[in-house]
């Protein structure tokens, strides 16, 4: 009968705690074995967001696509080889687009200074992903993200093109594809708020939302028209700024153009196809705080997803590939 119940609050436990708390990750969990990796990791982020706003905003992007495939696991970060040579980088979702990898390397080599082989890549990209949060939200975007994730050896452009929701999916596909990796509905609308910083492709959204009839502003869509070919190509395909108004703020100004019919992506004006989530979006974009306080939980959730804490993860020793 003891031994029941202590089963019981234990499941208790986890269902009410953050998915972290069940997936063998831990706040602090370097504090004995390398005590100043996160802030290793800060002060690398720090240098190259305060030189360029847009390698924070790969970062943030960076860490998703990492954990949609395969779990959050650094499987995103490896070279191709011989052996794989078509791994998740240069998969069309990330090819040529993704960014951050650079950031990432320094972090790595720093903390391998100090702590050779302790640390993973995997936590790393999620340390990094929280550190650009903060800085470009001006310090109000504040996670605790713990630590623990093993780096995974599978990588595969397949993976993220059957993982990662692309920009023309609709509200009922965005909910099912995030619903897939744990993560409810509201987590969704959260976490398309890092689409307030960043620049997207061209190509992303010219066909469906400029080219074709939609509900994006019409003023905007002349903005857009001006910047962008009518057919985007490989050899002809700029970048615009995901938020026109403040670009390089990590701030909830997303929301405000997503009711004013000013984002680039389907998904994005998608969030106002349904009550449920329309609801949510006025929220975040009118009660001061709710969105901060909301992504620091959802990223969380998302920076637990399909983590690695034994076999067949490993740490290491350089990020691109496995050792």
């Amino acid at each position: 009968m003891a031994a029941s119940a202590m089963k019981l609050a234990v499941a208790v436990a986890c269902a009410l705690a953050l998915a972290s708390a069940c997936h063998g990750l831990q706040l602090g969990y370097y504090k004995q074995s390398c005590p100043r990796v996160e802030a290793i990791v800060r002060d690398e982020v720090k240098k190259f967001v305060y030189k360029d706003a847009g390698v924070g905003a790969g970062l943030i992007r960076l860490v998703f696509h990492d954990c949609f495939v395969e779990g959050c696991d650094g499987s995103v970060l490896l070279d191709p080889t011989p052996a794989n040579p078509k791994p998740e980088k240069l998969s069309p979702p990330n090819f040529p687009s993704l960014r951050g990898f650079e950031v990432i390397d320094a972090a790595k080599d720093a903390v391998e200074k100090v702590c050779p082989g302790v640390v993973s890549c995997a936590d790393i990209v999620a340390f990094a992903a929280r550190d650009a949060a903060y800085f470009l939200s001006r310090f109000k975007v504040k996670i605790n993200v713990p630590g623990g994730r093993l780096d995974g050896r599978r990588s595969l452009d397949s993976d993220a093109l059957n993982n990662l929701p692309p920009p023309n999916f609709n509200v009922n596909q965005l909910i099912g594809a995030f619903a897939a990796k744990g993560l409810d509905a509201e987590d969704m609308v959260v976490l398309s708020g890092a689409h307030t910083v960043g620049r997207s492709h061209c190509s992303s959204f010219v066909s469906d939302r400029v080219a074709a009839p939609s509900d994006i502003n019409g003023g905007f869509a002349n903005f857009l028209k001006q910047r962008c070919p009518a057919n985007p190509t490989s050899s002809n395909d700029p970048t615009v700024n995901q938020d026109a108004v403040t670009p390089n703020a990590f701030d909830n100004q997303y929301y405000k153009n997503v009711e004013a019919h000013k984002v680039l992506f389907a998904s994005d004006a998608a969030l106002l196809t349904s009550p449920a989530t329309a609801k949510m979006v006025s929220d975040n974009a009118n009660i001061p705080g709710w969105w901060e306080d909301k992504f620091a939980k959802a990223f969380v959730k998302m920076a637990s997803v399909g983590v690695k804490t034994g076999y067949p993860g490993e740490i290491r020793r350089h990020c691109r590939v496995v050792n």
